[in-house]
């Protein structure tokens, strides 16, 4: 069968043919064993060979048509993390929890050992004696080498790890999402960040992507309850309805679930969710969001939020909403659309912050916070890298 990544029948990636297409794009994943990886890696080939279609990839949808965009076909995949279980593994896993598709997982068992074997161990370890800058090189080094070994035009570093405590303003070590972050940038490679945790953002970091002009998109994937969120706050602004609180509750499992148990881990994700509300309404509601871990859901979340607001005459009125769904699921066509528009502004000599693609998170670098004007913008960036071309 026709895969993401073309592979021989011992699982190693073939070597184009004469005649063949050889432009590749590689998409380095940081936290490569995860869910949200192994569903993006399963889903690609899936998609490629035709045996499911593209639902939730926005960028499969005819206004990105001529956009110039990689096509699905020529990613290859690759990244780091400190967990060892194989990808086939790993798909193993999330088909007894109902993430992928009964018998999905052996079908594109050869992409995804392809996929497995361009992983390399991330850190730091415990114990690790490295220093940041020689974990910064060691990670460079693997981008720098995957891309040679592959023969690809370009790689897009794509963090999908746990969600990391926001670091101590007094902190004399970078954070590893940032670690990751400062080789793609050493590496020359555009850089992602789908989650909370600091990976570019610092002064540093962001000044040397900018000298490397590299192109860079974050953060944090807006999948579920913030994506509701969005939708549903400028209906308020623009219904002249007053929102006096806007209370939420998350229920997940899974190793997200147990990362974002930390508190501090919890308020960097808050914070984005948070950020939606007042950006859009002009003030803060009151009212929190409160995570549980719930081990015994996997993947699976529900976000409940409760929001009250005032009609005319001052009369008291309620709007409750319910959102149940894999996490996984929901991320990876987003994760494979990220790193085929960052990729495509790469080629088309884009550099720095994309706001255009704000649609795509709770945090973004600028631009609008309402959903329906993140799609407005972000379809204007398809039409730029169609101009682009």
């Amino acid at each position: 069968m026709a895969g993401r990544q073309p592979v021989n029948n011992d699982g190693k990636a073939a070597q184009p043919q004469n005649g063949e297409a050889t432009a590749r794009t590689g998409v380095w994943f940081v936290g490569a064993r995860g869910s949200v990886a192994t569903t993006a890696v399963a889903g690609c080939a899936a998609v490629t060979a035709g045996l499911h279609p593209p639902t939730g990839m926005v960028t499969e949808t005819p206004p990105f048509d001529g956009a110039g965009l990689p096509p699905l076909s020529s990613l290859v995949f690759g990244g780091h993390d400190t967990a060892h279980a194989p990808l086939p593994k790993r798909a193993e896993h999330l088909t007894d929890a109902g993430v992928l598709p009964h018998g999905l997982a052996p079908a594109v068992r050869a992409e995804l050992h392809a996929a497995d074997e361009e992983i390399r161990l991330g850190g730091p370890l415990p114990d690790d004696a490295r220093d940041d800058e020689e974990l910064i090189a060691d990670f460079a080094a693997d981008l720098t080498s995957f891309r040679a070994r592959n023969a690809l035009e370009r790689v897009v570093v794509v963090n999908v790890s746990s969600t990391e405590a926001l670091p101590a303003p007094d902190a004399v070590r970078l954070p590893p999402s940032s670690l990751y972050a400062a080789a793609a940038v050493r590496a020359g490679c555009p850089y992602v960040n789908f989650t909370p945790s600091t990976g570019l953002r610092t002064p540093a970091l962001t000044a040397a992507a900018a000298r490397a002009g590299l192109p860079h998109a974050g953060r944090d994937g807006k999948t579920g309850q913030t994506l509701l969120r969005a939708a549903l706050a400028p209906m308020f602004v623009q219904r002249a309805l007053e929102v006096r609180a806007w209370s939420g509750t998350n229920l997940l499992g899974g190793g997200d679930g147990a990362a974002l148990a930390d508190p501090g881990a919890a308020a960097a994700k808050n914070a984005g969710k948070e950020r939606v509300l007042a950006d859009t309404l002009g003030h803060t509601p009151q009212g929190e969001v409160h995570i549980d871990d719930v081990p015994v859901l996997g993947d699976w979340k529900t976000a409940w939020d409760h929001i009250a607001f005032d009609g005319f005459l001052g009369s008291r009125m309620i709007l409750q909403t319910i959102w149940q769904g894999c996490d996984s699921a929901l991320a990876a066509p987003l994760v494979l659309d990220l790193a085929r528009l960052v990729a495509r502004a790469h080629e088309a000599g884009l550099s720095g912050p994309l706001p255009d693609l704000g649609f795509y998170f709770k945090d973004p670098d600028a631009g609008p916070s309402g959903l329906a004007e993140q799609f407005t913008a972000l379809l204007s960036f398809a039409d730029r890298l169609r101009e682009a071309r």
